[in-house]
């Protein structure tokens, strides 16, 4: 697994951040933290408004 961040593009604000294993995974786990059942549930004025799945690199 690696740690994604995903942000709204517009405002830069970031929506969530945790582990999942690609950015579709990132974008589901997102959706169901703020009570919908995956990515494609959400509204399509927020997915319209555009939002960015990064992977970080995260070194110890």
């Amino acid at each position: 697994m690696s740690i994604f961040q995903i942000k709204q593009a517009t405002s830069g604000a970031v929506l969530w951040t945790g582990a999942a294993d690609d950015e579709k995974t990132a974008l589901d786990a997102m959706a169901r933290e703020a009570g919908y059942r995956d990515f494609s549930a959400l509204p399509d004025t927020i997915r319209a408004s555009g939002l960015e799945a990064a992977k970080l690199d995260l070194i110890s």
